[in-house]
């Protein structure tokens, strides 16, 4: 697994790792949401799905160019 210096940490390498580390952050919430976690862990999917960025929290779709 690699790191990043923006993101310190590993990173999962795809985004079926991404999207496992995902819902087991979301599984073992136990009542405290895990933002900051959950945030990086976004950016980590997107990065293995070639997106610069997640979509923002309630956006529809993405704005066209």
């Amino acid at each position: 697994m690699s790191s990043s210096p923006d993101r310190p940490g590993t990173a999962p390498p795809d985004a079926d790792a991404a999207n496992d580390a995902i819902r087991a952050l979301v599984d073992g919430a136990d009542g405290q949401w895990p933002a900051e976690e959950y945030e990086r862990l976004l950016a980590d999917w997107a990065a293995a799905v070639g997106d610069a960025a997640p979509l923002a929290a309630g956006a529809t779709a993405r704005p066209r160019a």
